[in-house]
């Protein structure tokens, strides 16, 4: 993050969606051509799956994909 506000200063860093199967999320963008800082899910804060897609095809938004169960806690 402190790269980040040095190179680009203030401003959105990333966003994050949820989503029902991350695998499939991953592997759908994949396939339409997104790049993928992720090529597999990792764990995230409170157990939860995530996975980045690169910023360069989000207009320079780093995309965050975060699979949870419904008590919004990991899977």
């Amino acid at each position: 993050m402190g790269r980040f506000l040095a190179s680009r200063g203030e401003g959105l860093h990333h966003v994050a969606f949820r989503v029902a199967d991350i695998e499939a999320a991953l592997t759908h963008l994949e396939a339409e051509g997104a790049r993928l800082v992720d090529r597999r899910p990792r764990l995230g804060g409170r157990g939860a799956k995530i996975a980045f897609v690169h910023p360069a095809d989000w207009a320079g938004t780093l995309v965050e994909l975060v699979e949870i169960d419904d008590d919004g806690i990991g899977v």
